[in-house]
């Protein structure tokens, strides 16, 4: 799509996290968009506080938006250790834009950064978008199980 701004963003996203700038570095309340993003589009990212998505970027090495002019439409990050293992985390279209190739442009842009370009193993969690990263080059790996360790975390903005 021509009129869709990719932003790859510094390790950390100190433009977004700290200014919320978006694309030509203009303020569009980026953090606030991106809980809007999160909430409307996700059942496991939403209701994030601001301050803790803020924490988030400051610790994510990759960070990927999408912008459609001022309107954040994609968001996608990652995490490494630039070696041996890499993880991408929180995947998510704007439902109109689904199906339009932006979603495997973003997961294309996060596996080419520097801090995941090549590691080892790239791994990703999906509860109903297995055919999707399928899609994308990712293998389902049935021999292996999933633990999680969860932690309460007050949900007060």
């Amino acid at each position: 799509m021509k009129s869709i701004n990719i932003i790859r963003h510094q390790e950390g996203a100190p433009c977004l996290r700290l200014f919320g700038l978006g694309p030509g570095l203009r303020p569009v309340k980026g953090i606030d968009q991106l809980k809007d993003l999160l909430d409307k589009e996700s059942f496991w990212a939403c209701n994030r506080r601001k301050k803790d998505l803020k924490n988030m970027l400051k610790n994510s090495n990759s960070i990927v938006t999408l912008w459609k002019r001022n309107k954040l439409i994609g968001f996608g990050r990652a995490t490494s250790d630039w070696v041996y293992r890499g993880v991408l985390w929180d995947i998510v279209i704007a439902r109109e834009y689904q199906h339009s190739g932006l979603g495997k442009l973003l997961v294309k842009t996060l596996l080419s950064s520097n801090s995941i370009k090549n590691v080892e193993n790239v791994y990703l969690m999906t509860t109903n978008c297995q055919s999707f990263y399928s899609n994308c080059g990712f293998l389902e790996i049935k021999h292996q199980s999933l633990l999680i360790q969860r932690k309460s975390i007050g949900k007060n903005q």
